[in-house]
């Protein structure tokens, strides 16, 4: 009796444990650069509350000046889709680790001028409008950025264990809220006052060199998906077989548009809870609980709860994902959408206490909530979409939610703050995670996908 070695145990057994180390290393690159750059992002999310009013509109009242500083940063969300866009179209067509590759230098660069960028003082009305320019370059590049590592992970993965790796990369967006804020906490305590107005806040923004760096990891040792690969693959074989009847193939995007209009809608409505709560959460909340006539909590101690609460949210995010993969991504996600959306009657009251460890339970509980459907989402939307528009159908329906929900969320917040009553925004948090729940209980449920058909 003869034994074949290539199907033996042992050589199987060698052959799942070099996936699973595979997997593991496609996993963790990814977190590392989502991290970083949602750090870069989220820098700016940080920096427009508490430090761009003063330096780049000196010249406006506290109120306005926050609200031109959020302005600002809602250019991000602009230039998001346009990202989403052209690195989709890319994606879908070269691949997606080249355009990751991209995503994570544009990123990198524009970071680290934000860091270099002359204020008010020195160059007048030019300092506001090249921040604008930089933050609208980090909206391009997060763009393009979530599609590319959400999708070098998710079409890697075990059908069985898409959702679990699928939440290395959406933990890249609470990781660099916890990089950004112990990058400010320590810049913080390192530096006088007006130190830290004058050059200290720079530090953390010019240190982002460091994502060009992973951008070259990731194009020297990451291999792309065998999804994208096995595409290809039959791409080139039916045109070697009939090359005059090669079709001339339009923009991927455009055939996402026109193959899934429905999904790409629902999923950007999906979003939307996800991100008014997350920005308000992580940006809003910031210049709330510092006011003098609220909590009048400092700086340091805002950004370290924000820094616990973001912990909380990684381990519900793995933990909702995990779930996912077996009973399904609709029930969680729609569970933490009305879990959210109650949440934010509790938030602003918990705030307003005046306790840390009190507004450390009113953030955890919104982000711990949220993350129930963000930890999923990754697996949810990749397989929403058939392979060839897969990277342009899940980056529009992010970044259309991105746009429409997380834009303009914290300058909307100040201004019900301020002209209402702090009631509304927990109203407005509401409003968004209703629409969420709506749109989610209009999809069909997915975890079940084989995401190497070609449909």
């Amino acid at each position: 009796m003869t034994t074949d070695m290539n199907s033996s145990p042992d050589a199987d057994s060698v052959e799942g444990a070099h996936q699973k180390s595979n997997m593991r290393k496609v996993a963790l690159t990814a977190l590392a650069g989502a991290s970083i750059e949602w750090y870069d992002f989220f820098l700016y999310a940080t920096a427009a509350a508490l430090v761009f009013p003063t330096v780049f509109f000196p010249d406006s009242t506290p109120t306005v000046g926050l609200i031109l500083s959020f302005a600002t940063f809602a250019f991000g969300f602009i230039a998001r889709p346009l990202g989403g866009i052209i690195f989709g179209h890319y994606g879908d067509r070269i691949g997606r680790k080249r355009v990751l590759v991209i995503a994570l230098a544009m990123m990198g660069i524009a970071s680290t001028l934000i860091g270099l960028l002359p204020t008010f003082a020195t160059i007048g009305i030019a300092a506001p409008i090249l921040l604008s320019v930089l933050r609208f370059t980090q909206g391009l590049a997060i763009g393009g950025q979530w599609g590319g590592a959400m999708l070098l992970v998710t079409e890697s993965a075990p059908a069985d264990k898409r959702g679990y790796y699928g939440a290395f990369a959406q933990a890249g967006a609470p990781v660099g809220v916890i990089l950004a804020n112990i990058a400010f906490i320590i810049i913080s305590a390192t530096v006088s006052e007006d130190a830290f107005m004058q050059w200290g806040w720079r530090i953390p923004f010019i240190s982002s060199i460091l994502l060009i760096g992973i951008s070259m990891y990731v194009q020297l040792h990451m291999e792309d998906t065998d999804a994208f690969k096995e595409l290809q693959a039959l791409k080139e074989a039916k045109d070697a077989a009939s090359p005059e009847a090669a079709p001339v193939r339009r923009s991927p995007v455009l055939e996402a548009l026109a193959k899934y209009p429905k999904r790409i809608a629902l999923a950007a409505g999906a979003f939307l809870s996800i991100q008014v709560t997350f920005y308000i959460l992580i940006g809003f909340v910031l210049a709330y609980g510092g006011d003098p006539n609220g909590a009048a909590m400092s700086r340091d101690n805002m950004l370290l709860a924000i820094l616990i609460a973001s912990v909380f949210q990684v381990i519900a995010q793995f933990l909702a994902a995990m779930y996912s993969d077996t009973h399904g991504r609709r029930g969680v996600f729609m569970l933490g959408a009305i879990l959210t959306g109650a949440w934010a009657f509790a938030l602003f009251p918990l705030i307003d206490t005046g306790s840390f460890w009190m507004i450390v339970l009113g953030i955890s509980g919104g982000l711990i909530f949220l993350g129930m459907m963000y930890g999923p989402q990754a697996a949810f939307f990749t397989e929403l979409f058939s392979t060839e528009v897969r990277y342009s159908g899940a980056s529009l329906g992010y970044q259309i939610g991105a746009i429409i929900g997380g834009a303009f969320a914290p300058a909307i917040a100040t201004i019900l703050w301020v002209e209402y009553d702090i009631i509304w925004v927990s109203v407005y948090i509401a409003f968004a995670s209703v629409l969420s729940l709506i749109s989610v209980s209009m999809l069909t449920e997915t975890f079940k996908t084989n995401l190497h058909d070609v449909k």
